[in-house]
């Protein structure tokens, strides 16, 4: 449940990062409005707050399972030398989302778009600290050390992103962005409403 929610939270928070801009130059504000934000927003509120249970739990774990290494290894993900990478992962999936219990947050576009973002990073740090903190403090204490990312590990990562971008660029360039069915049912909604007030 802890990576499927995780993967659901970081899928809707990347669907409202690219919705925004898209929604934004193709003019599409009367076809994607207010209440659908506004149902992301719960999602992402639901989300948050079971990634935030499940950090919850599984520090609670590592500490009531007595084993210390177990202790020793959460301890080291919290104040060790990747504190800064755990801390922002909880910050920006646990804290930063705490604003959409309000309407009003949910239905700003642009505080939407900014929590989506400071999501997506704090996924991100997410699969940083489970590798790199796992690997860092390994079983057997001559292999402990700190990471640092190389240059081509960084071109990857940039790589990677461009990589997706590009594709995303080229669907929604040749795609369909909406259904035509959602375009068709939105004119007989209009035309049915002005009917019934001419």
């Amino acid at each position: 449940p802890y990576f499927v929610a995780g993967a659901i939270f970081s899928g809707i928070a990347m669907v409202i990062t690219l919705m925004v801009p898209v929604r934004k130059v193709f003019g599409l504000e009367g076809l994607i409005r207010d209440e659908h934000f506004d149902n992301m927003g719960k999602f992402l509120l639901l989300t948050s707050c079971v990634v935030g249970y499940s950090y919850g739990v599984e520090y609670f774990m590592a500490w009531y399972s007595g084993n210390v290494f177990e202790q020793q290894s959460f301890w080291a993900r919290a104040f060790g030398d990747y504190w800064w990478a755990s801390w922002i992962m909880i910050i920006c999936n646990v804290v930063v989302p705490l604003p959409l219990w309000f309407k009003r947050a949910r239905l700003s576009i642009p505080t939407m778009w900014v929590i989506s973002i400071f999501v997506n990073i704090g996924m991100w740090f997410e699969r940083f600290v489970i590798i790199t903190t796992g690997l860092s403090h390994e079983y057997d204490p001559s292999a402990w050390g700190y990471y640092t990312p190389s240059f081509v590990e960084i071109t990857i990562l940039i790589g990677s992103f461009s990589w997706f971008f590009m594709w995303f660029l080229i669907a929604l360039r040749f795609i369909p962005m909406v259904a035509i069915n959602e375009v068709k049912e939105l004119y007989y909604e209009e035309r049915d409403a002005q009917a019934g007030t001419g």
